[in-house]
Order: structure tokens, then sequence, then C-alpha cells
């Protein structure tokens, strides 16, 4: 029993040439197709450096592109040369300049000769197929490909839009259902005889002649015809990345890629020393009878598209930005915002440090500058206070804030006088916990000297961008834990909104607040909301503030805050 490699080679030439000297020198014959794209003094180096050894031959050259039919024409050579050269070999295993053997060639000749009748190929249905990339499964069958995808793409696209629109559909021919899987295959030389030898060949190839991507659905397809026993599984170790772009293996994968206990692995990166050492040393003999199982090592091929696609929470990276939509969590760890306390409330940034054992900042959006903790100018993460740098990408500000301060609650003011661009971001982060008393912004107006005129107009602004805000705090899309008081509900018993909002942020603290932080005079606050009514201006955001009337009258009962989410 003897098994024939085809290998199909188009550059590092130097390791095929080790590859294909290793299989020769176990008395397995070895048939190399070199991409007609390589040039002629590489390709006769390459011939000279395989020269001395009898069992290697090298097939006609076909210049191969990637999702056209000449990868199969070279295949289809490769395994002629093989049939007809070495009449002892019983399986023909198809692979590439860039695979590897994981293990000993007597292992996989008496793997074989276990087995001498069964084919394996993956091949499968166009409708269990969960790997095609680019909507193109079934059609690839029914639609004409006569541009190439990777250098006529423009052409590519509108061809096919053109046929879907036509209503183009190709006859598939008579016997055939069209079946895809890997292009790494081990047939058996009965199955490959049968197929080149079916007087219907020439229709077949012409058909698949305009298939995409054939070198997936030829033999695939054909072997369903002509092949008595099927393994519809590869033994070559080859993974596809989310965009369906193989994986490449590098040095540190050396246990990977013998737990994974197959015969042949693709793709090696061509400096992996360390790989190609290790496999290509002599056999010490068969040390191992495990069925080939690349499943065992899925699950972290698994993880590893899930943390490109994915990412860290919080944590942007290349392969997610600019794709909306594809971050693992906008922020990486719980935040607050806190909007209309530090007008109303004296020192509220120093009360709620000390109440919660933690850093609190100002505005962080103020047009200004950004008011970090303490009056810093750079904090952690390398962030400075300048405003312009801030307002380049408000997003990645404060997700870089976040990321760079995980482990500790940060908490800022925001408001109406604040930039307004990262509204929608941060009413769509679950990580945000906002709590809102509408219309204190009037508070500083209040105590402000300004002329009336000028407060109006002043308060009508700002009254038109809070209003706006909270219709995104209360759109369907929200996904932050956000609370809305009126400031004249809050005031009439600020201890358990206070409360709440402590408890939430530190649940496991326990603490009970004796006393409310100093809330700032609001005496003659309903007198001047009545003035603004008087100008023609309507103050419907902070509530009912009677005019004349105590701020705190101590007869209303609490209210209970409007929870958005």
């Amino acid at each position: 029993m003897s098994v024939g490699f085809v290998m199909l080679a188009h550059t590092a030439l130097d390791r095929a040439a080790s590859v294909a000297r290793h299989w020769a020198t176990h008395d397995c014959p070895v048939v190399i197709h070199v991409d007609r794209r390589v040039k002629r003094d590489q390709v006769q180096k390459f011939r000279a450096g395989l020269a001395d050894l009898e069992n290697v031959r090298f097939c006609r050259r076909y210049r191969c592109e990637w999702g056209t039919w000449s990868i199969a024409q070279a295949a289809i050579a490769g395994v002629q040369t093989a049939l007809t050269e070495f009449p002892e070999i019983n399986h023909v295993y198809l692979a590439s300049g860039a695979c590897l053997p994981l293990r000993p060639v007597e292992e996989l000749r008496a793997y074989l000769a276990e087995r001498p009748r069964t084919d394996f190929i993956e091949s499968v249905t166009t409708e269990d197929v969960p790997w095609t990339i680019g909507g193109l499964d079934h059609e690839r069958f029914t639609l004409r490909f006569p541009f190439s995808w990777k250098r006529h793409r423009k052409l590519f696209d509108r061809y096919v839009a053109l046929q879907r629109r036509l209503k183009v559909r190709r006859r598939i021919p008579d016997g055939l259902e069209p079946h895809l899987g890997s292009q790494w295959w081990c047939l058996t030389r009965r199955t490959l005889e049968t197929i080149l030898n079916d007087p219907d060949r020439d229709i077949y190839e012409r058909y698949f002649s305009r298939v995409w991507i054939p070198d997936e659905s030829y033999f695939q397809t054909l072997v369903r015809k002509h092949s008595g026993q099927i393994e519809s599984r590869s033994l070559t170790l080859s993974k596809f990345d989310f965009q369906g772009k193989p994986h490449i293996f590098y040095d540190d994968h050396l246990q990977l890629l013998r737990r994974s206990d197959c015969f042949v692995a693709r793709k090696i990166w061509p400096r992996a020393d360390r790989l190609y050492d290790a496999f290509l040393a002599p056999d010490a003999g068969i040390k191992n009878r495990a069925e080939p199982n690349p499943g065992k090592i899925d699950r972290l091929f698994s993880k590893a598209v899930d943390r490109r696609t994915r990412g860290r929470a919080g944590l942007y990276m290349q392969s997610r930005f600019p794709n909306e939509g594809w971050e693992n969590g906008r922020t990486c760890s719980r935040y607050s915002v806190f909007e209309g306390f530090a007008e109303l409330f004296v020192n509220f940034e120093t009360w709620l440090g000390k109440t919660l054992g933690t850093r609190v900042h100002g505005h962080l959006y103020h047009p200004d500058r950004v008011e970090f903790a303490g009056g810093e100018t750079v904090y952690n993460g390398a962030l400075c206070d300048s405003a312009p740098l801030r307002d380049y990408n408000p997003r990645a500000f404060l997700t870089n804030l976040i990321w760079a301060t995980r482990g500790e609650r940060q908490c800022f003011q925001f408001g109406p006088r604040d930039r307004q661009d990262i509204s929608w971001f941060i009413a769509g982060d679950p990580n945000a916990q906002i709590s809102v008393i509408t219309g204190a912004w009037a508070v500083p107006l209040f105590h402000s000297r300004q002329s009336f005129v000028d407060l109006r107009k002043r308060a009508a602004h700002l009254q038109r961008v809070e209003q706006g805000h909270l219709d995104i705090l209360r759109s369907p899309h929200t996904r932050a834990r956000v609370r809305i008081w009126s400031m004249a509900d809050f005031v009439q018993n600020p201890m358990e909104p206070l409360q709440t909002i402590i408890d939430e942020i530190a649940p496991r603290t326990q603490r009970r607040l004796s006393e409310a932080p100093t809330m700032v005079n609001l005496d003659g606050f309903g007198q001047f909301l009545q003035n603004l009514k008087n100008q023609g201006m309507q103050p419907y955001l902070m509530g009912d503030f009677p005019v004349g009337a105590d701020p705190l009258p101590p007869t209303r009962a609490p209210h209970k805050p409007y929870l958005v989410k």
C-alpha cells in the first residue's frame, strides 16, 4: 500500500522542496505543480534541488489564480501525472507548498492501509455549508463567473448583479448535485481514475470552468457520483477566520499542531524554522495511532475568532474599529453620570467623593476644558484636559478614560452647557448609570447678575438642549440605567434619591446617608421662573415651583423618580 502526494506550489519554494524531499525519502511519490507565474530561474533551481530523487515528478504548469478554474486544472494535471508515473500508489493526497506533515509517513500509510477503499474529502451540499463568505453558496453553481474576483472586483460584482437582475440560471449537468468542501483531500486511485475517465468529463469541466472557486467543488461534487465510500472530512488541518482567510501557523503553535493529531497542516509561515525542524526530523517510528481530530483545537480557534471580532470589552482594536456595532461593550466597566447635581448642591463633587471613597470629576465635556477630578491637567492613560483633543473623538476619550481607570468607578457631571456629541453614546451604553435633575441648569442663571433679557434667551437655549438630551434618554434604544427627577420633585426629599443612587453605585457598602450635601439657596426661585414666564418663556423642565412658596414644603410626600430603564 502506497500513498502519493500532489503538491501545488507557487511561493516559498525552498520550504516546498524540504517537504517534498521528506515525503519522497520515505517512499512516497511526489508530483509537483509550480505556478506559471513563478520565474523560470526559480523553477530551474527548485527542480535541480530535487533532481536526485527518482520518485519526484513535475507536471504541466498553469497560471493559477484564486477562485478560478486554473487551480482545479493544476490539481487534475498533478493527479494524471501521479496515476500514470506511479502505478503502485493506491491513494493520492493533495497538498500545497505551504503544507507541513505533522505525523510520520508510516502512520499515514498504515492509516490508509486499514481503509483501502475510503475517500477522505469534505463534501457537503450547499444547504449545509455554514462557512461560505460573500453570500455565494448555491449561486456559485447557477451563475457565470468569467471575471477574476481579485483583479476585476467591480466587473465581478456588476456581472453578478446583472445576472441576478436578468434572473440568469445555468443548467447543472444531469446527474450532479453540487457539493462543497475543503480543497485538500485524499482520494483512492479507483475514484480518481473513474472521475478522469468519465465519458462526460468534458461536459463537467466546461461547466465547472465558470463556477466560482471550483477547486472547492469539482472533486467534491464528482466524488459523490463515483465513490463507493466517503469520509466527509479532510486529513489536513486547515482553519479559516471569520473573513474566510486561512489561519497561518507560527513557531509558537508547535504544541497546538501536535495536539490536533492530523497528518498534515496548512498554512505554515515560511520562516517558522522551529516547526519545520520539529516535524521534518527523521522519524523514530510509529508513535501515535490516534484518529485525526482537528476538533480538539476548535475551541482555541473559536476563542481567537471571538477575540478578534469582539475583542475585550471597552478596548477598541484594528479588527473592530471602525465597524459600527462590533464593539464588545462600549466601555469596559460601570460609570456614573450626574446631571444637575453640581448646580443644585454646594461642593457636590467633594461630598460624593468622600461618600464613595473615590475621585469624582467635574464636567468632562465642558466646552473650555476637561474638568478632571482635583483639577488635574493630565489623567490616567495620558489623557489631557485639552477640549479640542477631546472633541476630536468624544467617544474614544470616554472609552479610553474608563479603560485607563478600570477598577475604579468613574463619576462625572454632565449638562446642557456641555458638548452634546456624547449623548447617544452614553445612553446606549449598559455600563452607564445616568441620574438627571431636570431644570437644575436654571440655578446658576438664578444666581447670576445678567440682564433678564439675556437670561431669558440663555434659559430658552439650555431648555431646548436638555429636552433633546432627555428625548435621547427616553428612547427605546437606550441601554443605560437612567433615573430622572424634575427639580421641584427632587428638592422635596433629596435624601431618598441620593440614597438610591449611592446604593446602586456601591451596593456592598450599605452606607446610610445621615445628611444630604448642602443645597444652594433657592429663596425666590419660584418668582424667578414666573419672571421668565412673564417674559414669554415657558420653563417647564423644573416642575412646579409656586411663587413665594417655601421651596421645601414639609407636607408634600416624597416623589418617586421616573425610572426610564
